[in-house]
């Protein structure tokens, strides 16, 4: 556990109240919350923050908690990962995509990942850690200060399952929303789950306009269970009957990310029944064909498959769209990512 607080976990309103603890006037809490909005971590660069609060704020707190381990280039499309190194030795990855839109990432929630989805890197390495609300946040600040220039949207979708760190998770909405944080549109903000059901019932109720994703990859109990252990602890009546709780409660359409493996879920048979559970559901289907690493189980789809899946799901009435790929010749597209590179071991 962490002793003490990131710097990136206290809200404009605590730092005002930790100045006010220390005798420090109310307003350098601005100040210094501004300059962490910027991603900022280094106490130096906060010139107009005074010696006595920096000095303070040093020992109270953790200030060097993410520091970036390596940075790679797709040299196909310049989709760029970051491997970020946390202050306990636990690794995590980030990506960071061009759209016509502007800038996309996709960040961790977790340092590895208790899930077990047989199609995912991350499940084969191993669970650290969830993630403070900080350095999710820091991901998207470094990254965006790194690259000159403001993110435009964020997906929730990197190492980890949201919602098995949920306050965490809830705590970064917030920040990353806020006004005076990085004043993100709910609507510009998407979070991926494989299906936590309590989880997403609670989601839909915290009052905020984020857009969901859940990964489904298979049209019935029996097949998902091959694929996904969580499964096996929620049946896809149970996730599909939250999805419409949380269709119901924030009037928001759902995508539903279905990773397509050859000869297992990409057949006739699944579009037709995958069509037929999701009837009456205001979702998008998203496509992917899925993205190999060393050790999986599974093999892509072959392109004449994908195609046939995506144009009879159009023929049955469903909105459907095929993902780009985006950074698979440095392991960075939907399914590829790691904790990173070998951790140190904690003391």
């Amino acid at each position: 556990m962490m002793e003490k607080r990131f710097v990136l976990d206290l809200t404009l309103p605590e730092w005002e109240e930790y100045m006010k603890q220390k005798g420090f006037p109310k307003f350098r809490a601005l100040q210094l919350y501004q300059w962490l909005m910027k991603g900022a971590l280094d106490m130096e660069k906060m010139t107009n923050v005074p010696n006595d609060i920096k000095n303070a704020v040093k020992e109270d707190f953790i200030t060097e908690s993410m520091s970036i381990e390596k940075h790679l280039v797709s040299e196909i499309d310049g989709t760029q990962k970051f491997v970020f190194r946390l202050y306990d030795g636990h690794c995590i990855e980030t990506v960071l995509m061009r759209y016509k839109t502007g800038l996309s990432i996709c960040i961790s929630s977790q340092a590895g990942c208790k899930m077990g989805c047989r199609f995912c890197a991350s499940a084969h390495a191993g669970f650290g850690r969830s993630l403070t609300s900080g350095e999710m946040l820091g991901q998207v600040l470094l990254a965006g200060s790194f690259a000159g220039e403001r993110i435009h949207s964020v997906v929730v979708m990197g190492i980890g399952e949201p919602f098995d760190n949920f306050d965490s998770l809830v705590g970064f909405l917030r920040a990353a929303n806020a006004e005076k944080g990085l004043n993100l549109g709910a609507r510009h903000i998407t979070v991926s789950t494989c299906g936590l059901v309590p989880q997403m019932i609670q989601f839909s109720e915290i009052d905020m306009q984020v857009n969901l994703s859940v990964s489904l990859h298979a049209p019935n109990d029996e097949l998902r269970k091959s694929i996904m252990p969580i499964a096996n602890r929620y049946s896809l009546k149970e996730l599909l009957d939250a999805c419409r709780v949380y269709e119901k409660n924030t009037n928001r359409r759902i995508t539903f990310e279905y990773s397509l493996f050859d000869g297992v879920n990409d057949t006739p048979e699944c579009a037709r029944e995958l069509a037929k559970v999701l009837h009456g559901i205001h979702c998008h289907i998203n496509l992917i064909a899925a993205n190999e690493f060393d050790g999986s189980p599974f093999h892509r789809s072959k392109p004449k498959s994908v195609k046939a899946f995506q144009e009879l799901l159009e023929k049955l009435g469903m909105t459907v769209t095929l993902r780009r790929e985006m950074g698979t010749d440095i392991m960075a597209a939907c399914g590829q990512l790691r904790r990173g590179m070998q951790e140190k071991k904690e003391s």
